[in-house]
C-alpha cells in the first residue's frame, strides 16, 4: 500500500500551483473575452459559499473573487495531489505517461465537476463560458499538471544520473 510521503505532497503542490496559474489565466481570458468582464468566470465558483448571487457577480470583489479564487484553486490541488499519486506509484516514471495520466485526471476532473458533482458544488464557471471556453480552461489545466509532471521528471533523471556518477 502506497503512503503519501512529503514528497508525494510537495510534487501535487507543484502540479496544482501551475495548472491552477494556468487555468486561472484562462478562465479570466475567455470571461473577458466572452462576457466583457474577467471577473464573473473568476468569481463564479463562490457559488459554492455565497449561492446563485455571487453567478451573476460581476465585479471583482473579496467576497467573491477570493472566495471564488480560493475554492478553484483548491479544487485544483485536490486534482493535483490525484495527479502526483499517480505519478509517484510509477516505477519507470516516463514522458508518455506524465502526459496520459495529466490527460486522464484532467478527464475525470471535467467529468466529475461537471456531470457527476451536485449543482450547488460544480465550478460555476460552466455557466458563464461556452463548452469552447470550457475545454479550453480544463485543457489549461491539463497542461500544467503535465508540464510540472515533466519538470519534475526531468528532475528524477538528473538526481539519478548524479546518483550513478558515484562509483
Amino acid at each position: 500500500m502506497s503512503s503519501i510521503s512529503p514528497r508525494s505532497s510537495s510534487h501535487g503542490l507543484v502540479e496544482g500551483a501551475l495548472a491552477g496559474l494556468l487555468s486561472t489565466a484562462v478562465l479570466a481570458w475567455r470571461g473577458r473575452r466572452e462576457e466583457g468582464t474577467a471577473a464573473g468566470a473568476l468569481n463564479a465558483p463562490s457559488h459554492w459559499v455565497w449561492g446563485r448571487e455571487a453567478l451573476r457577480n460581476d465585479d471583482v470583489d473579496l467576497r467573491h473573487t477570493l472566495v471564488g479564487q480560493g475554492v478553484h484553486w483548491a479544487s485544483g490541488l485536490l486534482w493535483a495531489g490525484v495527479y502526483g499519486w499517480m505519478q509517484n506509484r510509477r516505477r519507470r516514471p516516463t514522458l508518455a505517461n506524465a502526459v496520459g495520466d495529466a490527460a486522464l485526471v484532467t478527464a475525470v476532473a471535467a467529468l466529475v465537476d461537471l456531470k457527476l458533482t451536485p449543482e450547488r458544488f460544480t465550478p460555476g464557471f460552466e455557466r458563464r463560458l461556452t463548452p469552447r471556453s470550457l475545454w479550453m480552461v480544463y485543457g489549461s489545466f491539463g497542461l500544467g499538471l503535465a508540464a510540472a509532471g515533466l519538470g519534475a521528471l526531468r528532475q528524477r533523471q538528473r538526481r539519478a544520473r548524479r546518483w550513478r556518477a558515484f562509483p
